[in-house]
């Protein structure tokens, strides 16, 4: 059985976690603007769009906490094999969550991307 040394994991890990709480974070500071714009701005075309984004807030921070919930079940569950092992490695099949769960934060960190860029398009017009 192939091994992984943990302390790359790790500091992935926190890499991770430390920008999920980023892009929470950017995420309430737009909810902010969002309803300073919703304020301001109370025509039909306005309010379907702050709908969607209203939406779109609320769906990625339910992703952000689904996958930062999954990173902390993968960092417990590497740390019980650890503390099995003496060498601190790990096993194939926890390398492969961790890399899954790597794909996972690659995806959402793009969709917080593009939907920061789709709302800064969206403020700009109506600011």
């Amino acid at each position: 059985m192939k091994k992984t040394n943990i302390s790359h994991v790790n500091n992935e890990h926190n890499r991770w976690l430390r920008s999920l709480n980023f892009y929470k974070t950017e995420i309430s500071i737009l909810k902010g603007l969002l309803t300073e714009i919703a304020g301001k701005n109370t025509g039909s075309e306005v309010a379907m769009d702050v709908e969607h984004f209203e939406n779109q807030f609320k769906i990625q921070n339910e992703n952000i906490d689904v996958l930062a919930h999954d990173i902390h079940a993968n960092i417990h569950a590497i740390s019980t094999q650890v503390q099995g092992s003496s060498a601190g490695y790990i096993d194939d099949k926890l390398v492969e969550e961790h890399a899954a769960l790597g794909e996972r934060y690659l995806s959402e960190e793009v969709t917080v991307r593009e939907l920061t860029q789709e709302f800064r398009k969206f403020a700009e017009k109506w600011m």
